[in-house]
């Protein structure tokens, strides 16, 4: 379609297509969807090249979870059955994340449940586990919750290099998800985040009874965020979660919403993250053509993924190459 190769050429050229575009992009229908793809391959192949990054999560501290989020696992307001601990040590987090380099991982980031760090010697443990990984070759990062510009001025210290903090859904949406916290407080936590000197990694989950229009509003946030990566997540039900019935994505839908991303953020990193396996399907290798450049290896936070090597043999035979 002539105007699909019209916005293929707008992204390449660095500016992004504008919201209207991107809405008209997400409504193609399922025999125009190759062609969205194979435009947004071009605009990946142009700022991106061959290379694909991978990054691995270190599940630190699982369950009890105080806020509502409807989708999640490890909220206390759910029933799912998942492992529940505290922190892990210093030596156990540097142990998961020599593995996860081990497997091929770029990066590994220190992931932990609720709202945010709760005392003062769980920072302590985080710091002393971030300085620990500063000795293996690979790029430290973390998901730690809702935080303000000194603690993560004392993350960086420690030798964090990326903070990880997604807005979820759309600013218009995100009351129907959670109730405990506000929106407010996860755009100033990547603020601050920017403001102390943190590269910083952002995107949301799709699938959570959204819009086709939501998913582009949380598009245009993001972009607004200016962060260096994109988390994309696809709903992945679990029992005893309050969205459990939420249907799957279909495999098409899910790379428009891939490719939109990169029509929208032509030269920022795509990642694509929790649900791929059970959402994509046998279509899995295409989220690379639709545009991402990124992907998580290993198991998500109470989820199981590819095994790596599964994903590592997925990407050479797709003619790209890890970066290390």
């Amino acid at each position: 379609m002539p105007k699909i190769r019209e916005l293929q050429k707008k992204a390449i050229s660095g500016k992004g297509v504008s919201y209207g575009e991107a809405k008209w992009l997400l409504g193609r229908n399922d025999d125009e969807t190759l062609e969205v793809i194979a435009a947004a391959n071009e605009i990946r192949k142009h700022f991106k090249g061959k290379k694909v990054k991978l990054c691995s999560i270190v599940n630190a501290k699982s369950g009890r979870c105080p806020e509502d989020c409807g989708y999640c696992a490890q909220s206390s307001y759910h029933k799912a059955k998942i492992d529940i601990y505290p922190l892990m040590s210093a030596d156990e987090m540097h142990e998961k994340a020599k593995k996860a380099k081990e497997e091929g991982a770029a990066y590994s980031s220190i992931v932990t449940s609720g709202k945010g760090i709760n005392s003062q010697k769980e920072m302590d443990e985080i710091c002393l586990a971030l300085k620990k990984i500063g000795s293996i070759d690979i790029n430290r990062c973390a998901s730690l919750g809702i935080l303000n510009k000194d603690q993560l001025k004392k993350l960086k210290a420690a030798g964090l290099k990326k903070f990880h903090h997604n807005l979820e859904t759309s600013k218009s949406y995100f009351g129907k998800i959670c109730t405990t916290h506000k929106y407010e407080d996860r755009i100033a936590t990547i603020k601050a985040a920017k403001e102390a000197g943190l590269s910083v990694c952002s995107g949301g989950i799709f699938g959570l009874g959204e819009s086709p229009e939501q998913r582009v509003e949380l598009a245009f946030m993001i972009k607004e965020l200016d962060p260096d990566s994109i988390p994309i997540n696809f709903f992945n039900p679990i029992k005893g979660t309050r969205l459990e019935k939420n249907r799957l994505l279909e495999p098409l839908e899910a790379l428009r919403i891939i490719a939109m991303f990169r029509f929208v953020m032509p030269e920022k990193d795509i990642v694509i993250c929790g649900g791929r396996e059970v959402t994509l399907r046998s279509l899995q290798p295409l989220m690379f053509s639709a545009g991402a450049n990124m992907t998580m290896l290993g198991n998500y936070l109470t989820t199981a993924g590819n095994k790596p090597e599964d994903d590592l043999k997925m990407i050479n035979d797709l003619g790209l190459k890890v970066s290390r």
